[in-house]
């Protein structure tokens, strides 16, 4: 006869399992000696090995007690069931892998490709870092209410960021982040920013630009994180332009 510790070491399992195992109703409570131990024999043993080769090989516990007493058709079908879930856990799983990588790759989370390439471009262009995050999280607002047209977008995107001028212009719109309401050089960055607008033929404004709820909600960023954000817009309008996301002429010409 056996201790259970004994029982624990010739199954393979530690004294904690072999207990839950009891708690679970899995394994028989053996008699006790006459000191009030658990004495187990050999047949014990073997349905210990059973119920830990189940268990190892991730059989559910509320379900080991039924494959332990079923019959050979029934044992069958109930490891392929547990396959088939055990493969869908996998596959789930490989998916969580696959987000927390994409959580590493800093840009990639929530962007396709095109736009990663983009941003990539800001970089290679020479725009500041602080910039270049501005834009990650605002193109990442707009991946998620409109992805069909990410790939229109960013090729506009990537045309306009080879002109000399828009990276200067994304330059000074860095710093700018940064200066008080009041700061003079305001007035020569959004002078800037109008003549490079008021250069854009007529027919380059078609379209209705984003949805105004998503522009509403890109605009109050803008309005919330930089100092200046209402002097700008103001300046803006005193030349004929309006908004921000959605930028437009006040007057359109003909």
């Amino acid at each position: 006869m056996l201790t259970i510790s004994q029982l624990a070491a010739y199954a393979g399992v530690t004294v904690r399992a072999v207990r839950h195992y009891h708690a679970k109703g899995l394994l028989v409570e053996p008699e006790r000696d006459h000191s009030g131990y658990r004495r187990y024999d050999a047949a014990a043993v073997v349905e210990l090995v059973r119920i830990r080769t189940l268990a190892d090989a991730g059989v559910p516990l509320s379900r080991v007690k039924e494959l332990l007493a079923a019959g050979e058709e029934e044992f069958a079908s109930a490891v392929a069931d547990i396959d088939a879930r055990l493969r869908a856990e996998i596959r789930e799983r490989q998916l969580h892998r696959e987000r927390i990588a994409r959580l590493a790759a800093g840009d990639s989370l929530a962007l396709p490709p095109e736009a990663v390439a983009y941003l990539d471009r800001l970089r290679a262009a020479g725009v500041p870092e602080q910039m270049v995050a501005a834009e990650r999280d605002a193109w990442i607002l707009v991946a998620a209410q409109l992805p069909e047209q990410m790939p229109f977008y960013m090729e506009m995107k990537s045309q306009q960021i080879e002109d000399p001028q828009v990276r200067e212009l994304y330059g000074d719109l860095a710093q700018l982040i940064e200066w008080p309401a009041d700061d003079p050089r305001v007035v020569c960055v959004v002078d800037r920013l109008v003549a490079q607008l008021e250069a854009i033929p007529a027919d380059g404004w078609d379209g209705d630009g984003l949805p105004d709820d998503l522009a509403d909600l890109l605009d109050t960023v803008f309005l919330d994180s930089v100092p200046a954000a209402r002097r700008i817009l103001a300046l803006m309008e005193e030349r004929g332009w309006t908004g921000w996301t959605n930028l437009k002429r006040l007057h359109p010409t003909e």
